[in-house]
């Protein structure tokens, strides 16, 4: 398999794949249940906690970029995104998950009609809050480059049947056009401690370079679940459009915050693959991944690769314990996976701009290429602070409101039946 720390399960036909010892588990208990999300037990606090974890789980530990990236993306064909909560509350098996039923469903419902599937899919959660660009239940889906709008669980079974399987629309929701880039960071910290120390702290510096170079609207970041490869954290995967207009999905490992400028100049602005990071991308095999980079690779020279070797240390990320506490790593790959298996097009992108998506001004280049200059130059480690700690308000969702309606509801009726009964007596 193209992601080395993963295997298939033998206790299950579906294509899910589990971890090995490779990954920091969880006790099995913890699976499925708010006892493996990171705002729950503590874990570490306080700047020595979050130096502790950074030298244990975060862009210190010893195993960072010590493993080839290249050719570690499994072939597949179409990436769902369901946005739903964040993973402040995400269960390590959101997926499978007793109270999350949106997602539950959806995951069996793909499992359940894999052969049907013309395309190798995979289904991963992103970060959904109600009331903004990405509200509970919307399903991004690449390359198609769509948005459908608030699925319900009791949609699941016919968005399936309509969307996947059948390569049509569905019907209740008109498809939503997207346009810019979208850039995708495994956040996912109880079901791995890396991705929970790496990606907040790499998410966040992502959304300030966007912020300060005017790029809001043309690129939108979010927090994803597991996505394989947790060694290779920080992981981010984007897709957007190149001048041909085609989609690609291309994936990054051992990315961390000060290499946030550099993915946004070189890879949205130029369309320019960073090799020294590329993990593979969606639409090629192992082989055809490695292919296309030796072949970028003997054009430039290999020179984008020399940057590979820099020493992990030279950053210093300090993540608020909250982001920590109650972490676990790993217990099953958050994508689930459908289709037969087929045979790939070889398609070596080069992934060029689509300049109507991503326009950069002179004075914004410039800005990049200083910020990238200065991370690279090793003089002054970056020290952040990402801290989050949900409370039950800012968790809280519609689903849920809907929930004890229903139950606020039953409970009265239950009630008025009762005393109905007492005075027929």
């Amino acid at each position: 398999m193209a992601n080395r720390d993963d295997f298939i399960n033998p206790n299950t036909s579906s294509p899910v794949t589990v971890s090995d010892a490779d990954s920091f588990l969880l006790d099995s208990s913890q699976i499925g249940s708010a006892s493996g999300s990171f705002q729950n037990e503590g874990f570490l606090s306080g700047a020595d906690g979050a130096a502790a974890a950074d030298a244990e789980f975060g862009f210190s530990r010893p195993d960072f970029r010590q493993t080839p990236l290249v050719g570690t993306v499994d072939f597949y064909e179409r990436h769902v995104f369901l946005c739903y909560k964040n993973p402040q509350v995400w269960p390590p098996r959101i997926e499978a998950a007793e109270f999350d039923r949106l997602p539950r469903l959806l995951a069996a419902a793909l499992t359940a009609r894999k052969n049907d599937v013309k395309k190798q899919t995979r289904l991963t959660i992103c970060e959904g809050h109600d009331g903004t660009e990405t509200s509970n239940g919307d399903v991004l889906i690449f390359p198609d480059m769509i948005r459908y709008r608030r699925l319900t669980h009791f949609d699941v079974d016919t968005f399936v049947e309509e969307v996947l399987v059948k390569d049509g629309e569905w019907l209740p929701g008109n498809p939503e056009a997207l346009t810019g880039w979208y850039i995708f960071v495994c956040c996912h910290g109880s079901r791995d401690r890396r991705c929970g120390v790496c990606g907040p702290a790499t998410v966040s510096r992502l959304l300030e370079e966007i912020e300060s170079n005017g790029l809001q609207g043309k690129v939108s970041v979010s927090p994803c679940s597991h996505i394989g490869g947790h060694k290779f954290a920080g992981n981010v995967i984007i897709f957007g459009r190149n001048t041909h207009k085609e989609v690609s999905g291309h994936w990054y490992g051992y990315v961390t915050p000060d290499d946030a400028p550099q993915l946004l100049e070189q890879h949205v602005s130029k369309g320019e693959i960073v090799d020294w990071l590329w993990r593979g991308q969606m639409g090629l095999s192992e082989d055809e991944q490695k292919a296309s980079q030796q072949h970028r690779l003997s054009i430039n020279g290999g020179t984008d690769m020399d940057r590979g070797t820099r020493n992990s240390n030279d950053v210093d990320i300090r993540t608020c314990g909250s982001q920590l506490e109650g972490t676990g790593c790993c217990q099953a790959n958050g994508n689930i996976s459908c289709c037969q298996t087929t045979q790939p097009s070889v398609d070596a992108d080069n992934f060029n701009l689509n300049q109507e998506n991503a326009e950069f001004t002179t004075e914004k280049k410039s800005s990049f290429k200083r910020q990238i200059s200065r991370s690279s130059s090793g003089k002054g480690t970056r020290s952040r602070k990402v801290c989050s700690m949900p409370t039950w308000y800012e968790s809280w969702e519609r689903e849920d409101t809907y929930a004890v309606l229903a139950v606020v509801g039953a409970a009265i009726s239950v009630a008025y039946a009762f005393n109905c009964y007492r005075q027929l007596k």
